[in-house]
């Protein structure tokens, strides 16, 4: 008896303090820096370590984390439902939609960096807080630290996953100007947005499927050297799932999170017709000449812009959940 009215007491002493801050309480609040300095105060550290290591195995391991940070906030909000593996009462989720499968991969590096931080403050860090500090440390790491800046935290995890959603939000690379200038507004994002994360293509590597059909096959602005090339390594008939090799983004400094994508966007070699549609307006191609020419003028834009995607529709106070295992919601 006395343990539930202990619970009682709890109980109404919140419902008291509700009260007397008054009926606009919110259910949630605000990211911020330092989050966890008090509830898990090597979380961040824990994180860089894994990633350092992850990177220095295999670059391409930043180029993921980066990626899923893009693809988990424009579907659902940054709330690590990408994470989901299918279960008998949800078993077609996001991962298994086409945009995410089979080409996004780092899930086992965020199962190793989730094990560690549980190791340290079980129950405390959310995967969508872990997938934000992989991404911000990736930029740091891959950048030669010339990318460095504080992520906030303070994300929950949310509970529904579903492969439907990102055939809404992700539009494919063969995009056009206006449809990926629309994807990132209805995101609040704008279009300078658009043009300085579209930097990030500057690392990681690409299946041929994404760019074979209408940049070689058909006549495109593609530079000419670099199509021969890529006809030697890509089959004309790629498709996902199938004969489908992979082929690095940037191929002057493939491993260098830098300004080279916006060089390369001038020069016509890029692989995505969504790249190259940055240069169809007057007001983009301004942006693209500005990040390709002035130094520093991309990563300071890059380091806001990556704070500002991983607020997206986040889920925070007592929304979502913190997940024990990021590929699974808890059952209570």
């Amino acid at each position: 008896m006395a343990s539930v009215a202990a619970k009682l007491h709890v109980f109404v002493a919140c419902a008291l303090l509700l009260l007397a801050v008054g009926c606009q309480a919110s259910p949630f609040w605000p990211l911020e820096i330092g989050y966890y300095h008090d509830k898990c105060p090597q979380a961040e550290a824990i994180v860089k370590g894994v990633m350092e290591k992850a990177i220095f195995q295999n670059p391409g391991n930043g180029a993921a984390m980066i990626r899923m940070l893009f693809h988990d906030c424009f579907v659902e909000g940054c709330d690590a439902s990408v994470l989901l593996d299918p279960t008998p009462f949800s078993p077609t989720p996001e991962k298994l939609s086409p945009p995410n499968d089979p080409s996004l991969r780092g899930f086992e590096l965020i199962d190793a960096i989730k094990d560690a931080v549980e190791a340290a403050c079980p129950g405390v860090v959310s995967c969508a807080d872990i997938i934000a500090f992989a991404a911000r440390d990736a930029s740091c790491i891959l950048s030669r630290g010339k990318v460095n800046f504080d992520m906030p935290s303070g994300r929950r995890d949310g509970t529904f996953s579903n492969a439907s959603e990102p055939l809404k939000f992700l539009v494919p690379p063969t995009s056009n100007l206006s449809d990926l200038v629309a994807s990132f507004v209805i995101k609040g994002l704008n279009t300078e947005d658009l043009v300085v994360l579209s930097g990030a293509h500057t690392i990681g590597r690409s299946h041929c499927s994404s760019f074979v059909s209408d940049r070689l096959n058909t006549p495109s602005d593609i530079n000419g050297g670099l199509a021969a090339f890529l006809r030697g390594q890509c089959p004309a008939d790629a498709t996902p799932g199938g004969n489908d090799p992979t082929v690095m983004q940037d191929v002057v400094t493939p491993n260098k999170l830098d300004r080279q994508y916006y060089k390369n966007v001038l020069s016509h070699t890029v692989l995505f017709t969504s790249d190259a549609a940055l240069m169809t307006s007057a007001e983009t191609a301004r942006m693209v000449v500005e990040n390709a020419k002035i130094p520093g003028w991309w990563e300071d834009r890059f380091e806001k812009a990556m704070v500002k995607m991983a607020g997206i529709e986040v889920k925070t106070g007592y929304q979502g959940q913190v997940r024990k295992n990021c590929r699974a919601i808890n059952h209570y």
